[in-house]
């Protein structure tokens, strides 16, 4: 039975097991099926969901050309890890709890969500190029110069693939917008939008002022 023993728990006592096995058995796979292969390889963005080996929860957002995110085959995908602000909360995650969940949206044609739940792990570049019948475009990426070249890869085992209905979500209109990959100019990076710059932080001690630097 697909699902955790928490919602199937709470099936039972909101009385929405019966509902909820209609979707276990008419719209969630173990596997991706050619619509959603398809559908992947349309796809510019994805959200992702990671947890560390205590279960606290991170979720990022990764980007790319149309294609980023390829599939190997029914039951994998893989992705590339583009350079970005040295953190890397989502790999750390993954090094130590494998457990993955992905959400694309397509905001532009058919306002429709596909969720992969799965396990992943981490693929350096050199480990990538001796896999076999790598797809065409993974070994133009891994050829790429400059920060366009992945850095590294997620592969990704699929466990459950779904619907995210579309419902709720809003159909956008897409407008142009020139990205530098990798760039580390503040401005293009968003600067400091959210003016977290200058907040205290309960990790960075505060300078001890000096009996000296009082009296001054």
């Amino acid at each position: 039975m697909p699902g955790s023993n928490g919602e199937h728990l709470l099936q039972e006592r909101f009385g929405t097991t019966h509902r909820a096995l209609s979707f276990y058995n008419k719209q969630m796979l173990d596997h991706l099926n050619e619509v959603m292969k398809s559908f992947i390889a349309d796809q510019e963005m994805m959200f992702i969901a990671t947890a560390d080996a205590h279960g606290e929860c991170d979720c990022s957002f990764r980007a790319g050309p149309p294609g980023f995110v390829h599939v190997l085959d029914e039951k994998t995908l893989i992705y590339p890890e583009y350079r970005g602000n040295g953190v890397m909360a989502s790999l750390g995650n993954i090094l130590e709890n494998p457990h993955i969940g992905i959400i694309f949206i397509d905001f532009f044609r058919h306002a429709i969500g596909l969720h992969i739940n799965g396990k992943a792990e981490i693929i350096e570049n050199d480990e990538l190029t001796k896999l076999d019948h790598l797809p065409e475009q993974i070994m133009e990426e891994l050829n790429q110069e400059g920060f366009r070249k992945p850095e590294r890869w997620v592969m990704v085992e699929v466990e459950e693939a779904y619907i995210h209905c579309s419902k709720h979500i809003p159909l956008l209109k897409k407008l142009d917008k020139d990205i530098e990959w990798g760039t580390d100019d503040v401005a293009r990076k968003g600067g400091d939008f959210f003016k977290a710059k200058n907040c205290p932080r309960p990790w960075i001690e505060e300078p001890a002022i000096s009996s000296k630097a009082e009296t001054n």
